[in-house]
């Protein structure tokens, strides 16, 4: 496949064909815009999770044929991460439920007495883990710029008592989508003897990513956000820390060895390497979901991906940039690079009355609220005093009242040019002539009741 092919060409999908219902009762193909909360798997990872379904067995010990191919494919799986990854010798990989659950993972294994540097940017799943394990953390305020990232990290690390000492940083921002400095940020750490975890949960579908180029120590990402479903996520990179830890859940497959001692107590040798981090049956279908996504994506080339998804970005900015009524959010000015991640808000506009009408109204399925991250959504909508609402709960939703949330839009390598054309069209149609129909909220969510005459404002 050419390299022109393949930036007009979305990758196959499931759901492209789905037809959702509208408020007036037509029905209209579904414009799947949330892909930064969970994208839809690829048809080609479908065909081949279906493929080897009937096949599945219980993994490792098994002496039965199904066991020992589904223990083949597990840690072949195991194998096509680490290369997707381009992994250093010695690197391993484990296999999680995701990004949260990876970070948790690391966060129990992380040496005593290490501190933890974050900058308040970070989503949730890479902000809390580290307190919530004991570590002492460093919140580092939002940069607003790349270069002021990397010299305020290397000036709380200068200040930084002796010890272990960790930075977790995302590759991309899951509100503003703008991509993190991280080769800088990783030199740096390193030269004040800080390793690197990398939140690489936006960044991994969208980008080709070198744990080798990067140098970071680890890396973490989830399979739901890079086109593989059934909730699974890796955690790669090095083996020191992870084999010196406790093992971060006790059970059959962690352990080498469980023995009686004579005092009644039982004495346990866990294995090192993966297995000691992965007890209980894994979820070998979740793991080879991922690994398929991982071979799907290096095989369509991520340099045409890459190249298409900034044609439907510069679309996607230059619509916005025509409709003065937005404001789109950056923390690191107009024009930083981002993936296809943007938040916005639209003036005299309610985020979820606006996210409601273009779901109602248009088919169109975004976002609203605080992405789980509600330092960073704060600072950009200047709201850094008011009481965050609940991550993915909807705030009060009139029309008219002032939003302390946003809008997400985010796409990525299944997304139709058509799905970004509708999604400008329909924010033009709501901002000058209003919603069609009435909404009110209905245990917490945006409901369209009656519909009304368009070229004015719906009222609540």
């Amino acid at each position: 496949m050419s390299l022109a092919t393949e930036i007009r060409t979305p990758l196959a999908v499931l759901g492209a064909d789905v037809q959702v219902p509208l408020a007036s009762g037509e029905k209209v193909g579904y414009a799947a815009l949330d892909y930064a909360a969970s994208s839809p798997a690829l048809q080609r990872v479908w065909d081949d999770v279906a493929a080897y379904a009937p096949y599945y067995g219980s993994v490792h010990r098994g002496a039965g044929y199904l066991s020992q191919l589904s223990t083949d494919l597990f840690e072949q799986s195991r194998r096509t991460v680490g290369e997707f990854l381009d992994l250093r010798e010695g690197d391993q990989v484990v296999f999680t439920r995701a990004t949260t659950d990876s970070l948790n993972l690391l966060a129990s294994a992380v040496p005593a007495g290490t501190r933890v540097f974050a900058f308040e940017t970070e989503h949730h799943a890479s902000l809390l883990p580290w307190a919530h394990a004991g570590l002492d953390v460093t919140y580092l305020r939002a940069p607003r710029s790349r270069a002021e990232a990397v010299a305020a990290l290397d000036a709380a690390l200068a200040e930084a008592p002796e010890g272990p000492k960790l930075l977790c940083v995302t590759g991309a921002s899951n509100v503003t989508g703008e991509l993190w400095p991280v080769a800088e940020l990783t030199a740096t750490a390193h030269r004040h003897g800080a390793r690197v975890v990398l939140d690489a949960a936006q960044l991994a579908p969208h980008h080709r990513v070198s744990v080798r180029e990067l140098d970071v120590d680890w890396i973490a990402f989830s399979g739901h956000k890079i086109y593989a479903p059934f909730g699974a996520g890796v955690l790669a990179g090095r083996a020191d820390w992870l084999d010196a830890a406790e093992p971060y859940l006790a059970g059959g497959g962690a352990t080498r060895t469980v023995a009686r001692e004579a005092d009644g107590s039982v004495a346990v040798q866990w294995h090192t390497g993966p297995a000691r981090h992965e007890a209980g049956s894994p979820n070998v279908i979740g793991a080879y979901a991922i690994a398929s996504a991982c071979r799907a994506l290096t095989e369509a080339g991520f340099d045409g991906l890459e190249a298409r998804e900034q044609q439907l970005i510069a679309r996607l900015t230059a619509g916005l940039a025509e409709i003065p009524q937005v404001k789109v959010l950056n923390l690191f000015g107009e024009g930083s690079a981002r993936v296809g991640v943007l938040s916005f808000v639209v003036r005299d506009w309610n985020s979820s009355h606006f996210s409601a009408a273009l779901s109602a109204e248009y088919g169109i399925g975004v976002r609203d609220g605080l992405f789980c991250a509600h330092p960073l959504v704060r600072t950009l909508l200047g709201d850094e005093d008011e009481a965050p609402s609940e991550c993915g709960a909807p705030e009060p939703s009139l029309p008219g009242e002032r939003s302390l949330n946003a809008i997400r839009v985010s796409f990525g390598a299944g997304t139709p040019d058509e799905h970004v054309d509708r999604f400008l069209t329909a924010v033009r149609e709501l901002v000058t002539e209003g919603a069609a129909w009435n909404y009110r909220n209905e245990g917490g969510r945006c409901v369209a009741t009656v519909q009304v005459e368009r070229g004015r404002r719906a009222e609540g």
